[in-house]
């Protein structure tokens, strides 16, 4: 080892001080309390397609569009375009559609 390395004994290296214990311990739901009005937007995705604007404005009433995804297939849940989750579209009433969240998506940003 080289003289002018610094050697540093993890047994009597300074111990975290308190503040930072109380900085680094778990929230609780009480915490997070500030933040649960805060509108997001949350889109569900059944597919893409990409075409030329001339064949877009040739599309006209009752025109299909056919998706890159195929029956059964899961779909892409957003929230604030952000991927979160894919899931399933059901039938909430005789109207309304809705998604039910089938995997949750591991986000590759650090926490």
């Amino acid at each position: 080892m080289a003289q002018d390395e610094l050697q540093i004994d993890p047994f009597t290296a300074p111990a975290a001080s308190a503040m930072d214990v109380e900085q680094s311990a778990p929230r609780g739901p009480r915490d997070l309390e500030a933040v649960y009005d805060i509108p997001v937007v949350v889109s569900a995705v059944l597919g893409r397609v990409s075409m030329p604007i001339n064949q877009l404005l040739k599309l006209g009433r009752g025109a299909v569009v056919e998706l890159d995804r195929r029956l059964g297939e899961p779909i892409e849940i957003y929230v604030n375009n952000r991927l979160v989750a894919r899931g399933e579209v059901v039938m909430v009433d005789e109207e309304r559609l809705g998604v039910t969240m089938t995997e949750i998506v591991k986000s590759d940003r650090a926490s």
